[in-house]
């Protein structure tokens, strides 16, 4: 048994091949390119269809809400259970289904025979709820997955980086197939537009899990994960220490600030600026491409901190006057 466990052991210390490692990045596409439409599009789709702002706003929150407490209690159970790629392709076709039901139609409403307003917001709730679900089961999957297939520091590096890298393709492909949708199909209904665009990059990221699914090797036993010198801390443990307090602020205001310019720049384009449907895709593609050359740019100087937080103050100024004006 111990020869065994010591096998495994060398096993971890091994750097991974690219293969393993491009098979592993492209496991969170389909998450990335449905996340880009889905704070992109969503609040102008359901606004488009009928919804008033505030029944848009519900059904948008409802999913985050879902996303913040399926992410703690999945994180727990795999922690315990392990068996990463089955909750993987779990949360992958909860993803899949629900996010086609979002921009398809209101199911609930066919089936009721009726329109209502509530039953609107009540239909494309539920299936935003199932969604982040299945999105927060897929991420912590994904991620949790790289401290158990290799305890190589280089290969967890380029582990985390094919990741990002996959991110930035499934962004770029997600305002790609939207600008060829809003340029093609221009003279059919907006709800055809957005199906579309809904089912394209479905087809897309779900090719991706399978390529991961089949190429990524699934991690023998979560007790190898862990250094056996180290003892389990509870998870009240990190409520006491400053550092996570620091970091949950710094990453929540980050995060808010991109939502909301990803959320609302939709809307401002067309309403306000009153500029073609096909700039709901050129606009963020040109931010999204300015927003990577400026990440390159900081890492050539080193994530120099003044650096950083000149960058980040600029472009905090910069939405809130894009969004006052």
């Amino acid at each position: 048994m111990r020869d065994i466990e010591t096998s495994n052991d060398g096993q971890l210390d091994e750097p991974l091949g690219r293969v393993s490692i491009i098979s592993y990045g492209s496991g969170h596409m389909l998450n990335d390119i449905t996340s880009s439409c889905w704070f992109t599009y969503l609040l102008v789709f359901l606004t488009d269809v009928g919804l008033s702002p505030g029944d848009a706003a519900i059904v948008m929150l409802s999913g985050q809400l879902a996303d913040g407490f399926t992410t703690i209690f999945v994180g727990e159970l795999m922690d315990r259970f392990g068996h990463f790629k089955l909750w993987h392709a779990g949360g992958s076709i909860l993803v899949a289904i629900s996010f086609s039901s979002v921009f398809g139609s209101c199911v609930p409403c066919k089936l009721m025979g009726t329109n209502s307003s509530t039953l609107e917001t009540v239909g494309y709730s539920t299936f935003a709820t199932i969604f982040n679900v299945g999105w927060a089961v897929t991420q912590v999957a994904h991620m949790s997955m790289v401290n158990c297939m290799s305890s190589n520091p280089t290969s967890r590096v380029s582990l985390v980086s094919c990741r990002n890298a996959f991110t930035m393709v499934a962004n770029l492909s997600l305002y790609g197939i939207a600008l060829l949708i809003f340029t093609i199909l221009q003279s059919v209904n907006v709800m055809f537009q957005y199906r579309w665009i809904a089912y394209v990059s479905i087809s897309i990221g779900s090719c991706f899990v399978v390529i991961f699914l089949v190429g990524t090797k699934e991690p023998g036993s979560i007790r190898h994960c862990v250094d056996k010198s180290l003892s389990r801390i509870s998870w009240t443990y990190w409520f006491k220490k400053v550092l996570y307090y620091q970091v949950a602020l710094v990453y929540t205001l980050t995060r808010l600030v991109t939502n909301v310019s990803q959320a609302f720049l939709a809307f401002y384009v067309i309403n306000d600026l009153e500029m073609s449907q096909s700039s709901k895709a050129l606009v963020p593609a040109i931010i999204y491409i300015c927003s990577l050359i400026v990440s390159v740019i900081l890492q050539c100087f080193g994530y120099c901190q003044v650096l950083e937080l000149f960058f980040y103050r600029a472009e905090c100024t910069t939405s809130c006057m894009l969004f006052q004006s």
